[in-house]
């Protein structure tokens, strides 16, 4: 039976193996798996930053991660809430959307 491919093995493939592996192997095979925080903040604290950046692609794969590592919807949108007067309303405005339709798809099923 093959192994089930990594969200980076099937966006990237073969097309960039190295920072398919860097993904794999030290993103989430060594720091996400550091015990020095729970998945659950390390969650909280990558969609922080992401909101703050505006990386929304990284948001579609790191909303629902956090859900599943913990962080409650509520949680989410207090976070995001909050991060709309620091890091920009249209950073909130299009995270919190997000949220809303990973929500509710997951209501949907």
């Amino acid at each position: 039976m093959a192994e089930e491919q990594t969200a980076a093995q099937k966006l990237l493939g073969d097309f960039a193996p190295e920072l398919v592996r860097l993904t794999d192997d030290v993103l989430f095979g060594e720091v996400w798996a550091s015990e020095g925080l729970s998945q659950r903040d390390r969650s909280l604290i990558t969609v922080a930053t992401l909101v703050s950046l505006y990386r929304a692609d990284q948001l579609a794969f790191h909303l629902p991660r956090a859900l599943e590592n913990g962080v409650t919807k509520d949680e989410l949108v207090e976070a995001i809430t909050h991060i709309a007067f620091y890091a920009g309303w249209p950073n909130a405005m299009s995270a919190i959307t997000q949220l809303k339709n990973i929500v509710e798809g997951a209501d949907a099923s």
